[in-house]
């Protein structure tokens, strides 16, 4: 299928941590841009002659609500062409030059089993956008459990979101593992706990239960112990198991 090409604006740049920035795009057609929760868009960045080189994908952070504005949130790679290019020459008015929306990591219509939601740092943005996908149409659900990591407390993403919505959502469960962090935060209540993702749900779900399906978004070594995790460790089933690749 060949995907449309669409031009847009940035609109707003904010600072998420001190590697990471949100950017918000309103896309510039008189059509509504419509896309689910969970997909990712390709933009054709500015940074080499050859136009596959220059191709970089991001997932789309907010929920779909008709504006045709999209929000990503980027982590700064050192080295890479493409996040430098965005934290460094991108401003309020420059021109993203992007296809689709595109991808299949989405939520089912009808949602049936628990939702376990496994990510590392800007792995949350489809997340984010599946929650308030879910809060905003008031979609049927169950448990809810996102299950973030990241190094250090100071690279929490949406961190003052979630925890207004595990207050909010009695079904919504929010935890976060710090790989690196030697002082450790408190959210008032919030669970912490030093170390990585996988400790968390191998801990919560070691009881097979076939009424949960686990998301997993992040980079890929991340994703391939999960799985190795959730099947041979935890022995779940491989349909339970649906995951995203970052790299």
């Amino acid at each position: 299928m060949a995907w449309k090409w669409y031009d847009s604006k940035v609109i707003r740049i904010e600072d998420e941590s001190s590697t990471t920035k949100r950017f918000w795009a309103k896309v510039e057609t008189d059509e509504p841009l419509n896309f689910k929760a969970g997909q990712f868009v390709t933009m054709d960045l500015p940074i080499h002659e050859k136009r596959t080189k220059r191709w970089r994908s991001y997932s789309i952070a907010n929920h779909p609500d008709g504006s045709n504005i999209l929000e990503f949130c980027v982590v700064k790679l050192d080295g890479g062409a493409g996040t430098e290019y965005l934290f460094e020459e991108v401003e309020i008015g420059t021109n993203i030059r992007f296809k689709g929306p595109s991808g299949t990591f989405t939520l089912p219509k009808n949602i049936e089993n628990d939702l376990v939601f496994i990510c590392t740092g800007t792995g949350v943005a489809p997340f984010r956008s599946m929650l308030w996908d879910l809060i905003e149409q008031k979609k049927s659900h169950g448990n809810i459990h996102l299950i973030f990591g990241t190094r250090f407390g100071e690279g929490i993403l949406y961190k003052n979101e979630f925890k207004e919505l595990e207050k909010q959502m009695p079904n919504f469960k929010y935890s976060i593992a710090l790989s690196r962090e030697e002082n450790m935060p408190s959210l008032n209540g919030t669970e912490i706990r030093k170390g990585y993702v996988h400790q968390f749900y191998l801990d919560d779900y070691k009881e097979i239960n076939p009424n949960v399906d686990f998301y997993i978004c992040g980079w890929s070594n991340m994703i391939d112990e999960a799985v190795e995790n959730l099947i041979l460790k935890l022995g779940y089933d491989k349909k339970q198991i649906h995951y995203e690749l970052y790299g």
